[in-house]
């Protein structure tokens, strides 16, 4: 047995079955205090919707959480985000003019304010009509010489970020914090904005096998054999992974 890092999105991957929940954490809970296992959660979540969810749900206190799709990295409890990622973030960033970009398509309709962050703007849009919206919102942004990407997640949200936030992006940062190596990381996801965890990397994936359309179809376009489709759901998909790939017994 040895040590590794977990990096997992919560909802429709960690959460959403109680008990399989409360049985792998119990386990990465003992790994941790043995071998130094790792736990990050990466939710598209604001800390504010995080809180919430805490507050609701037993769950582990993560080493580091990522928040906001990737945009806002919090270390060891820390209530700040981490300004060494702000400041790369900041750079080609105008968030005002995202926002008056934006508000000329009038199919999105704006979240929640504790949704709305320094590096992240963020709708509602209607399933049906999201794959011609989301291509023409992103060419009207990059027009405009933003460096901006636009991710369409859960059959519902959009998120505008800089380019170079993502949760894939944010594990690299955190990997490299915590200076373990890729080959000993591991990522969890269920939809459109964990891709990034996914694409292109080193990294160990598991995909839930409730995971969403628009994850399913990239995953099976662009086949890795560093990621593994679980059969079961939620948690116990997780637990799966860590099995096949030999973090877990």
């Amino acid at each position: 047995m040895k040590q590794f890092l977990l990096i997992t999105d919560l909802d429709y991957t960690l959460v959403g079955d109680d008990d399989a929940m409360a049985q792998l954490n119990q386990q990465l809970d003992f790994h941790r205090q043995q071998y130094g296992t790792k736990v990050v959660y990466s939710t598209g979540r604001s800390p504010f919707l995080y809180q919430e969810l805490a507050s609701e749900k037993k769950l582990l206190e993560p080493d580091i959480l990522v928040c906001s799709v990737g945009t806002e990295i919090y270390i060891n409890g820390s209530q700040d985000p981490d300004s060494t990622w702000a400041d790369k973030l900041s750079q080609a960033w105008d968030r005002n003019l995202v926002k008056t970009i934006s508000a000329t398509f009038t199919e999105l309709q704006a979240q929640a304010e504790s949704e709305q962050r320094d590096f992240k703007v963020s709708y509602f849009l209607d399933e049906k009509i999201a794959g011609q919206v989301v291509p023409e919102l992103e060419r009207a942004l990059l027009e405009q010489g933003l460096d901006i990407q636009v991710i369409y997640s859960g059959g519902q949200d959009v998120d505008i970020l800089p380019r170079h936030a993502n949760k894939g992006m944010a594990m690299t940062f955190v990997r490299q914090h915590l200076e373990i190596d890729v080959t000993k990381t591991v990522a969890c996801g269920d939809s459109g904005n964990d891709i990034a965890l996914f694409a292109h990397r080193e990294e160990k994936g598991i995909i839930v096998g409730n995971a969403r359309p628009e994850l399913l179809d990239w995953h099976n376009a662009n086949p890795n054999p560093n990621r593994y489709l679980a059969t079961a759901k939620f948690a116990n998909a997780i637990t799966e992974g860590l099995q096949h790939f030999g973090f877990l017994e």
